[in-house]
């Protein structure tokens, strides 16, 4: 599976945004791009099988069992760079 980051202008500053969430604002640029590379290294790696619960775009509360093998695979897209040219 592969997921998307995207690095974008938000709320005064900068951000990195997977589908429409946004992460916190960050004053630069720079500081959203090194944040959305460390979360992007953690999906790589694999954790322990757990039981996981979360909370659904509809606001149901979820339960599922992960034996924690199946990462994404994440891709960065910077939109300060999108068009620029080469």
């Amino acid at each position: 599976m592969k997921i998307v980051y995207e690095v974008v202008r938000h709320d005064g500053g900068w951000a990195y945004r997977l589908g429409d969430v946004y992460s916190e604002a960050f004053p630069t640029h720079a500081e959203a791009l090194e944040a959305v590379r460390i979360v992007a290294a953690e999906q790589q790696v694999a954790g322990e099988a757990s039981v996981i619960s979360y909370q659904d775009k509809d606001g149901v509360w979820r339960r599922e069992y992960d034996d924690g093998s199946d990462r994404p695979e994440p891709e960065i897209v910077d939109s300060q760079w999108v068009g620029a040219p080469q």
